[in-house]
């Protein structure tokens, strides 16, 4: 309810009082008490996975083949915090954009003779070879890694379709431990 103000003719509507909103759960505490909702043994297991592993996709769908259901915002927050991971493809292309940068200032050193002609285009032939490799690894690791969040998430699928089927079933508890054993194989290829 808003009430003047007093003072000098002036009639200046302020708010009574300000109410707090209620406190709503952050992306971090949504996850962290799905988290503590674990079994020990099973908590244990996702913790170590997460600590282990630079995927935030593979934690995320870990995370849901144990039966988490919220989105992905939340592992994210919630790993970033927990466990950093170095972002290695960032690496990378920052490394190309230094040698990029190397190249150029050579070229101009070249031109402006401050380097002889011959070693430096040797130099840059070395270069722009190690940039090639350097862009040639960035691509191979992008797609390294887009395959196996693919094939994660494919069999992350197909295991909730047949525990969907099966639900309620007597096989239900055989093809949960049997889903576990080829969650642990895939996390063992490359």
């Amino acid at each position: 309810m808003l009430v003047p103000s007093k003072g000098k003719n002036t009639v200046k509507a302020t708010k009574n009082e300000i109410i707090d909103r209620p406190k709503e759960l952050t992306n971090i505490e949504v996850f962290d008490a799905w988290a503590d909702g674990l079994d020990p043994g099973t908590y244990e297991s996702f913790i170590s996975f997460c600590a282990e592993n630079y995927s935030v996709i593979e934690c995320f769908l870990y995370a849901r083949f144990l039966g988490y259901v919220s989105s992905i915002t939340s592992c994210e927050d919630w790993i970033k915090l927990k466990y950093p991971k170095p972002d290695h493809r960032r690496v990378l292309l920052d490394e190309i954009n230094h040698m990029k940068e190397d190249i150029r200032l050579l070229r101009e050193e070249i031109e402006n003779c401050g380097v002889k002609r011959d070693s430096g285009v040797a130099r840059i032939a070395s270069m722009e070879k190690e940039l090639r490799s350097t862009i040639h690894q960035v691509e191979q690791y992008t797609a390294n890694k887009d395959r196996k969040g693919l094939l994660m998430a494919g069999a992350d699928r197909a295991i909730r379709e047949l525990a969907f089927i099966f639900k309620d079933d007597p096989i239900e508890n055989p093809l949960k431990e049997a889903a576990m054993s080829v969650w642990a194989r895939m996390q063992l290829e490359e």
